[in-house]
């Protein structure tokens, strides 16, 4: 009777009043509170009831100490984002209420929200068997996030110190590179809005979200990609050559809306660059939208953000080799003003003349000024002679410092950093060469005879026996076609010099050749995952197809037998796969050579005997 002749909002279906309950419990009585935990828990439960409830929380906070930690992490499964306005709004004040009274509750009060940024999913269980995983189609999914972050705004404005208790548990919530690319998708963009209103996150967040997406680029080398899109291609293919009255038919029926053919001509083939490609896109749209304000290039924005991954650069990607695409968020900010690329060749040539720099760091620092001068297209001319007159008198310094010294001899041990800059250069001048030359041939062969190509090629450290031979075999015929130096003499030498080792394993004996002494990369090679690369080919430089008259000049060097309708771009990474090729005798830079992406990205291997 006393149930049903009271209000609805004063009392609970058993018992009385939640300060009644509360204060019941701390005397012992437990029957009430076990009831109240029972109705809590209710799958079933109405929204009318969890206003009621909430509303008589949100009044005994002060109760809701730690001691009732169980009862507030019932509260806090309440299934609470699905509902009405109402429960909502109830609910976002109730959460306000309770990390302002009891901050002891903050972790779970923020692990709830956190683990709200991914969608829900479905999964069917047959004896104990998890059989399905699959992200269910919520059609309020946008708005659910909305309010997810409206949520930790209101956590964040009652506890000052929200930020430092936020981040670890981003940090263990980030889904593992296995799941649904749609719930990786969500996770990364949701942590991502999480900087807008609490950027002093920002930092930590790019480092976590850049080191998630490096992982994946690691597990996915550029050989692996492009195998999978030719089997995906290949298999197209038999279908529609197999089933090509069916395949039209089908097509008919997909341009009325049924899903009977995904012409995966956006999707990629392997499932890591799947997700890499989707994670790629949304960074790439974050960095636009940071740094632009109604379509205008905001300079203060700019900056801040290129500070920000200028510093996850050199934490994360610089120490990282052969990664093929992450790094390319540094390629795109700096596309956005000249002033960006300068400080970030400034940034890089810092690294690579600095002695106190790990050697890989400054080899590394090379690889990356070389690639970023080739490929950058927003980079004009003048400052690539910039670059190249730092880097060029750098390069005849150190042969100062060393070409007459106890160690003025080739080893990559000792001179790494240097044979790394004598690579960047001559990359650099097979890419731009026909743009320092043009407009006024006589002023630009000036300029080049300057940089005294002939005393780096000609020095002791023998910089052509470590660089990687198809840099070598291109700069060769460009110098040669502009007489700026003469290098198939020394190049013929350093192949008598190479000693053929036969190695013995299980499958037989292997002969097999080195080719890349430094184990350089170029970090950008051209990117190949389809979605996100429809943002860097336009700033992009493309090895272009050589003219009939530069074929002629640069035919020598062209290994017998290799077939010439290869790929255009010579920096594709396929190695030609030889039966009788040689290897340098066993040294202290074999075992990394080794690896099978240490070469990814890097010319096409191959030894050429010059004439003379």
């Amino acid at each position: 009777d006393e149930f049903i002749s009271s209000p609805p909002r004063k009392t609970v279906r058993f018992g009385g009043t939640l300060t009644e309950i509360l204060l019941k419990y701390e005397k012992g009585d437990t029957t009430d509170f076990e009831l109240l935990k029972h109705q809590l828990s209710d799958p079933d439960i109405k929204d009318a009831q969890i206003i009621n409830w909430l509303h008589e929380f949100r009044a005994s906070v002060a109760y809701l100490t730690k001691e009732l930690e169980q009862l507030v992490n019932i509260l806090l499964k309440l299934p609470w984002l699905r509902r009405s306005r109402e429960v909502v709004e109830e609910y976002l004040g109730f959460l306000g209420n309770l990390v302002s009274a009891q901050t002891v509750h903050l972790r779970p009060c923020l692990r709830m929200i956190v683990s709200q940024f991914v969608p829900p999913r479905i999964t069917i269980r047959e004896d104990d068997v998890d059989i399905s995983d699959s992200d269910d189609d919520d059609e309020n999914i946008t708005e659910n996030f909305d309010t997810c972050h409206r949520a930790l705004q209101t956590v964040a404005r009652y506890v000052p110190s929200t930020p430092q208790f936020l981040m670890p548990i981003l940090v263990e919530f980030f889904p593992f590179i296995n799941k649904s690319e749609r719930t990786l998708e969500c996770y990364v963009h949701n942590l991502l809005r999480v900087t807008v209103y609490l950027p002093t996150l920002r930092l930590q967040i790019l480092e976590l979200i850049i080191e998630k997406l490096l992982k994946l680029d690691v597990s996915t080398p550029q050989q692996d990609i492009e195998d999978a899109e030719e089997t995906a291609n290949n298999c197209a293919s038999e279908e529609k050559s197999t089933e090509e009255g069916l395949f039209d038919m089908e097509e008919d029926e997909d341009r009325k809306g049924n899903k009977v053919v995904s012409p995966n001509i956006e999707r990629m083939a392997h499932p890591l660059a799947e997700r890499l490609d989707i994670l790629m896109t949304i960074l790439f749209s974050y960095i636009r939208d940071v740094c632009h304000v109604d379509g205008k290039l905001d300079i203060s924005n700019t900056k801040d953000l290129y500070r920000d991954l200028v510093s996850v650069f050199d934490k994360l990607i610089l120490p990282t080799h052969a990664s093929c695409h992450v790094q390319y968020f540094m390629f795109y900010i700096c596309s956005f003003k000249l002033g960006l690329a300068e400080a970030f060749l400034d940034h890089l040539w810092k690294k690579l003349q600095d002695p106190n720099n790990p050697s890989v760091i400054r080899q590394t620092a090379g690889s990356y000024i070389g690639s970023f001068l080739a490929r950058a297209k927003f980079i004009p001319i003048v400052t690539v002679k910039a670059c190249l007159d730092l880097l060029v008198n750098w390069l005849h310094k150190y042969i100062d410092n060393q070409d007459k010294g106890a160690n003025a001899y080739c080893d990559v041990a000792l001179h790494g950093p240097f044979y790394s800059t004598c690579q960047a250069v001559f990359y650099t001048l097979i890419f731009r060469h026909k743009q320092l030359l043009d407009g006024n041939l006589r002023k630009g062969l000036s300029y080049l005879q300057s940089l005294n190509f002939e005393r780096i090629v000609m020095c002791q450290l023998n910089p052509l026996k470590i660089c990687i031979p198809s840099v070598v075999n291109l700069f060769a015929a460009i110098t040669r076609k502009y007489q700026l130096v003469f290098c198939y003499t020394i190049i013929e030498r350093n192949n008598r010099q190479f000693i053929p080792v036969v190695r013995s394993g299980t499958g037989g004996d292997l002969v097999q050749t080195c080719t890349n002494p430094l184990d350089s990369f170029f970090p950008f090679d051209p990117y190949i995952l389809k979605r996100s690369k429809k943002t860097i080919d336009p700033m992009y430089q493309f090895w272009e197809e050589l003219s009939a008259e530069d074929l002629e000049n640069l035919k020598k060097p062209i290994k017998k037998g290799t077939s010439e309708d290869e790929d255009d771009d010579f920096l594709k990474g396929e190695t030609p796969q030889n039966d009788g090729v040689v290897e340098i005798a066993p040294n202290s830079y074999e075992s990394n050579t080794r690896s099978p992406v240490s070469s990814i990205g890097s010319p096409a291997d191959c030894y050429v005997p010059y004439p003379l």
